[in-house]
């Protein structure tokens, strides 16, 4: 496709090349100079609940022990 062209129409090739996954090569008088590709990456993961499964309750944090600590001291 010709620079020209390309400047013309960037967005509808944008949306093109992200349609039908093929590549645009960008010419500037019949020399390839730049080129157009899909990107490729996976969809974002949503924020909530990316963490499930990933903690171990081990007993009760706030229940008084006893022990003593050398913070206290």
């Amino acid at each position: 496709m010709k620079a020209g062209e390309f400047k013309a129409e960037c967005l509808k090739v944008m949306d093109q090349v992200k349609k039908t996954r093929r590549t645009v090569v960008i010419t500037k008088r019949n020399i390839p100079v730049a080129q157009l590709v899909p990107m490729d990456w996976e969809k974002e993961k949503p924020i909530f609940g990316c963490m499930k499964g990933t903690i171990e309750i081990k007993g009760d944090i706030v229940k008084d022990t006893g022990e003593k600590w050398d913070v206290f001291d």
